[in-house]
């Protein structure tokens, strides 16, 4: 493959992953539209790559086909990272990106490996607590934000420690707002842990198992802000930091932004997750408003 051609395929996969990012992670396209020109491929790239891993269990008709795409993609990483060739365009564009960044493997492969693991999950295999989840979310979430640090060459212990809470907040808030999904797909709410569930008398155990009743609104809303203050206090803090943060790592941090959105439509709606409200526009908000809000937080250096 001569220069010209190769250069056109890495463009074309560039192009395919910012497609893929506006039409399935629209909150997260506009953000990355906030960051420096210099940065968006990698993270376009990076943002892409989670969203080919994330839906890769709810585009499959049979589990287990969505468990062999995220073994195809732990696979994938260890080409990429040997710089093989691959037939997909997100591959063919992290490895350019990989090439170009030295972004750390690990993160990548931490991410496709918590995803196996909760896709190995039975759906009635519910977790313990809140700390699972918050694993879970740094596992998915914060690799992406550190990856995207790393990809700009933002080395700071500090900005990587706010992008740890941003991602366990967002990581934790996207679950909650999809439990309604879930629940359909699996007729199980697969995210609210057991102890939290035990606690607002949510969990009842039936044939050696453990399931969580599906018919009181009332404990479910308050099941869900005791986990959403945990998503919160992930954001505090990650502001707290902002004093030590590079002022270069803050457009990476706008993820905080979003998170805030779903923490703020929750808190309008009761934290009733079945409200309809929250499935207008961009996270409950209209899409002007987020936008806007966005926009001030991007224009005042702040996350």
């Amino acid at each position: 493959m001569n220069g010209a051609s190769s250069s056109g395929g890495v463009r074309a996969a560039l192009s395919y992953c910012v497609q893929q990012v506006r039409s399935y992670d629209y909150h997260h396209y506009l953000c990355l539209l906030e960051l420096p020109t210099n940065m968006r491929k990698a993270a376009f790239a990076l943002r892409a790559f989670n969203v080919e891993t994330s839906r890769a269990m709810d585009v499959a008709s049979d589990p287990r086909i969505g468990l062999m795409r995220l073994l195809w993609w732990q696979e994938a990483l260890d080409k990429i990272y040997s710089n093989q060739v691959i037939e997909h365009p997100v591959a063919q564009a992290l490895t350019s990106v990989v090439s170009e960044h030295k972004v750390s493997k690990s993160w990548l492969k931490r991410a496709v490996e918590a995803r196996i693991n909760d896709a190995k999950r039975e759906s009635n295999e519910i977790p313990q607590t809140v700390d699972e989840l918050e694993r879970y979310a740094e596992d998915t979430a914060s690799t992406i934000l550190y990856s995207t640090l790393q990809a700009g060459g933002i080395k700071s212990t500090t900005a990587d420690h706010a992008a740890s809470h941003i991602g366990k907040a967002s990581g934790l808030l996207l679950l909650l707002k999809s439990l309604p999904y879930h629940a359909s797909r699996n007729h199980q709410f697969s995210y609210i842990p057991a102890k939290v569930a035990e606690k607002h008398g949510l969990l009842i155990h039936q044939s050696g198992q453990s399931e969580i009743r599906k018919d009181s609104r009332e404990a479910l809303c308050d099941a869900v802000f005791e986990m959403a203050s945990v998503a919160n206090s992930h954001l505090q803090k990650a502001r707290e930091l902002a004093g030590s943060v590079p002022a270069e790592a803050f457009p990476v941090l706008l993820s905080a932004v979003p998170a805030q959105v779903i923490l703020d439509s929750l808190a309008r709606v009761q934290f009733d997750i079945y409200d309809p409200r929250l499935a207008r526009g961009i996270l409950g908000v209209p899409p002007l408003l987020f936008q806007l809000k966005l926009k001030w937080f991007s224009w005042r250096g702040k996350y």
